[in-house]
């Protein structure tokens, strides 16, 4: 986790696509021009903002599965 990196959950779902591709290009410049450190820093934003992504999708999910009675019946095999 970066220790500067601001409160993700506030943004809407595109600004965070948005962002974490922003990143991504900034990333490829980054390793372009040899900046390690800029590398690792950026690699930490983007780890916060892939956690991010995957606490949503996975809210997501578990709302679905408790609304959808198609559900209901499936075993879970993630325990």
């Amino acid at each position: 986790m970066h220790p500067l990196s601001p409160d993700l959950s506030k943004l809407a779902d595109d600004e965070l696509h948005t962002k974490r591709a922003e990143l991504q290009n900034k990333l490829s410049f980054a390793y372009r021009m040899g900046h390690g450190d800029l590398v690792g820093q950026l690699q930490m934003l983007l780890d916060d903002y892939g956690r991010e992504v995957e606490s949503r999708n996975q809210k997501m999910l578990n709302d679905i599965n408790k609304n959808n009675k198609n559900f209901k019946d499936l075993i879970n095999i993630t325990k």
